[in-house]
C-alpha cells in the first residue's frame, strides 16, 4: 500500500501542476474534506474543492510542486509529504514555499487532505 499511496500523491500533484481538474477529482472521494489547517480553510466535496483550484490557477501563471519527502502509514491508509512549492505569479515573479500535506485514503481515492502551508494562503476558501 505504501507505493500505491505515494503514487496517488504524485498523480495528485502532477494533476495540480497541469491544471487537470478531472485528474484531481478522480483521486478524491465525492465527499472529500480538504482543509488548510494553517489558514482556517475547510472545504467539503468536489464542488468546493474544484472552486478552490480554479481560484488558485487563475491567481497564478503557474504552480509547481517538487522535492517530495514521504512518511507513510500504510496500515492506516495515510501518507504525509513535505515538499517545495514554486508559484509563478501573474507578473512573472516567483514565490517559494515549503508545505506539508497529510492524505487519508479510502481505497483508491483520498477522503481527506490536510494542508500545512508556510506563508500566505494561496489555496483560498470560498469566503477568502
Amino acid at each position: 500500500m505504501q507505493n500505491t499511496l505515494k503514487e496517488m500523491v504524485l498523480r495528485y500533484f502532477t494533476a495540480v501542476d497541469a491544471e487537470n481538474l478531472d485528474g484531481i477529482l478522480a483521486l478524491l472521494t465525492p465527499d472529500c474534506v480538504f482543509t488548510v489547517e494553517t489558514h482556517g480553510v475547510d472545504l467539503r466535496g468536489h464542488d468546493e474543492i474544484a472552486g478552490m483550484f480554479h481560484r488558485l490557477w487563475s491567481a497564478h501563471e503557474e504552480v509547481r510542486h517538487r522535492d517530495f519527502r514521504f512518511v507513510s502509514d500504510p496500515a492506516n491508509n495515510r501518507i504525509a509529504v513535505q515538499f517545495l512549492v514554486e508559484n509563478v505569479e501573474l507578473d512573472g515573479s516567483l514565490t517559494h514555499k515549503s508545505n506539508c500535506n497529510f492524505f487519508d485514503a479510502a481505497g483508491a481515492q483520498f477522503d481527506r487532505i490536510s494542508v500545512y502551508m508556510a506563508g500566505a494562503n494561496t489555496l483560498h476558501g470560498e469566503s477568502d
